[in-house]
């Protein structure tokens, strides 16, 4: 989707300023955020993708002021509500008030945290045979969806270079609109900088994304 969320190439918003010595959390509370988070995924309650989605929705008013894990905070907060998994009731009050769904996994142990905290595979068989190979000139489509697309706005309408294929991955437009997994090819693709951003950008950059095969048209 089109929001603020999609920064990449954009101006005013100043230059990244890498902290000296940046320290994994700034607060404990972060700590206690990222541990609730891994927890939540064991669950199998959404993807990665849906929790992308739901930071995107949030208005720009929070977005743009919110710190990195207070947006986690509150994409969980509202996933689980959505999921009805807790209640709205019960995040204003700040404990639970009626007994956990269940939510048929589990109980673990200490020695289970590894295995089901372990990210599954994207992958998937392809549907299809892929379209592109290495080598091929593409352009992206200049597409402006209203709900989640890993293409960057940046990046549309643009010619480029397959690079490499990785094979067919579940499609994160798909999947977070409840359309199931879709799989699809996905590629990295390069772009001269002067494609992207005209000819005062530097001749000698080059960037690379991954790029779904929906997203790609030959030239």
């Amino acid at each position: 989707m089109d929001g603020v969320h999609d920064m990449g190439g954009m101006d005013g918003f100043g230059k990244v300023e890498p902290e000296a010595n940046e320290p994994v959390f700034h607060h404990r509370w972060e700590g206690r955020v990222l541990a609730m988070s891994r927890a939540i995924g064991v669950f199998r309650a959404w993807t990665i993708d849906t929790s992308r989605y739901a930071i995107e929705l949030m208005a720009p008013s929070i977005y743009l002021t919110g710190s990195y894990y207070e947006k986690w905070f509150l994409r969980n907060q509202n996933l689980l509500v959505e999921r009805g998994l807790i209640d709205a009731d019960e995040v204003a009050a700040g404990h639970a008030l009626r007994p956990a769904k269940n939510l048929t996994r589990g109980p673990f142990t200490l020695a289970d945290v590894e295995k089901v905290t372990k990210r599954g595979s994207y992958s998937r068989p392809a549907p299809a045979p892929a379209r592109f190979k290495a080598g091929d000139r593409v352009r992206t489509k200049n597409i402006h969806p209203t709900t989640h697309t890993r293409l960057p706005r940046y990046a549309r309408g643009r010619v480029g270079v397959v690079e490499r294929s990785h094979g067919a991955h579940i499609f994160p437009d798909s999947v977070t609109t409840g359309k199931g997994e879709d799989p699809q090819w996905l590629y990295t693709v390069r772009f001269d900088a002067q494609e992207l951003w005209g000819a005062e950008a530097d001749p000698k950059l080059k960037v690379s994304i991954e790029a779904f095969e929906p997203y790609l048209e030959h030239v």
